[in-house]
């Protein structure tokens, strides 16, 4: 039997995420056209437990899919990992007659809404992956990452320029925590000579002796992207174990940091938000919870919150880490 589901709420938690907007028109959208009540938590779970809910319609989400953040802003709330905060928060959702939530987020804000839907399991939970490292099992691209790797890519090509204006080797850091997927994506499509990931170990000799061999045919300059996650340690550490032993270029480095995180959305992640907050509120009505709506084949797919969050299984593709090592020569 399908629950009496009258009320939802969606909020948007963790780091913000390119795409992140349409998710939330989505989801109000949606919700409006089955005739529910639609609301939106300011801050996160620290709107929950502020009682920063308020109601939303058709217009409140109107003219905000080429915006990049969150409408609803985001938050970190430690006092939400307490029982005390979740009480507070089920309270707040119960004197607004909240029957059941849609977050939006990455691994912090999906344990977060699990524990909290077990706790009280009448409040309704379903996740949407949001976050640019892309990697939360049960979706093959996460929102806000097809964006993160636009805007690399651009940052790349314009070092670039500079790069071989003045002989230069380039250590750029790249975001994505213990995940390589941006560093490798952007690495290959920028055309990078070397990308150290977290997932493949690389040895400064070994990345050494490829520069070396760069050098020894007379290439002008060199890119050389690191995900922060890396073993070695950040850009400037491996940047430094290099210089004291390879002069050959001036060695610069650059560390993108949040830049990442913002600009408008691309058309695929507009498109991915808009399929994942339709289905995120189907799937409320249709009676689903501590569910993760997910792009797998090109179709949404729903994973538990508990696989989505302990399924380890996803690895970067053997063949684009065999092709960025033969493209760079």
């Amino acid at each position: 039997m399908k629950p009496n589901i009258k009320n939802i709420a969606v909020l948007t938690s963790g780091g913000d995420a390119p795409g992140m907007n349409a998710g939330i028109r989505a989801v109000i959208r949606t919700g409006i056209f089955h005739g529910r009540n639609m609301f939106g938590v300011q801050q996160g779970y620290r709107g929950l437990i502020e009682n920063n809910i308020i109601p939303m319609n058709a217009r409140s989400v109107s003219n905000i899919l080429h915006m990049g953040g969150t409408i609803l802003k985001t938050a970190r709330c430690l006092e939400f990992k307490t029982d005390e905060g979740m009480e507070t928060a089920y309270r707040n959702l119960q004197a607004n007659d909240i029957d059941a939530l849609v977050v939006i987020g990455g691994d912090g804000t999906f344990t977060g809404a699990k524990r909290f839907s077990e706790k009280f399991e009448d409040i309704k939970v379903i996740g949407i992956p949001g976050t640019i490292d892309n990697d939360l099992y049960g979706s093959d691209f996460t929102l806000g990452y097809d964006t993160a790797i636009n805007t690399v890519i651009e940052a790349i090509d314009k070092i670039r320029d500079t790069a071989d204006s003045h002989d230069r080797l380039f250590f750029i850091e790249v975001m994505g925590r213990d995940s390589g997927c941006i560093a490798l994506r952007s690495g290959i499509a920028s055309g990078a000579e070397a990308i150290l990931l977290p997932e493949k170990f690389t040895s400064v000799e070994d990345l050494i002796a490829k520069l070396e061999s760069g050098a020894s045919t007379k290439k002008s300059s060199s890119i050389v992207i690191v995900a922060e996650g890396h073993k070695h340690g950040g850009a400037y550490d491996i940047a430094k174990q290099v210089e004291e032993r390879f002069d050959y270029y001036d060695t610069k480095v650059t560390i993108l940091g949040h830049l990442q995180r913002g600009g408008s959305p691309s058309s695929f992640d507009r498109i991915l938000g808009s399929r994942l907050g339709y289905a995120a509120v189907n799937a409320l009505i249709n009676g689903e919870t501590r569910k993760m709506v997910g792009l797998r084949g090109n179709e949404i797919k729903l994973t538990s919150l508990e696989d989505a969050l302990n399924t380890h299984t996803f690895k970067l593709e053997d063949d684009l880490l065999e092709m960025a090592q033969v493209l760079s020569i």
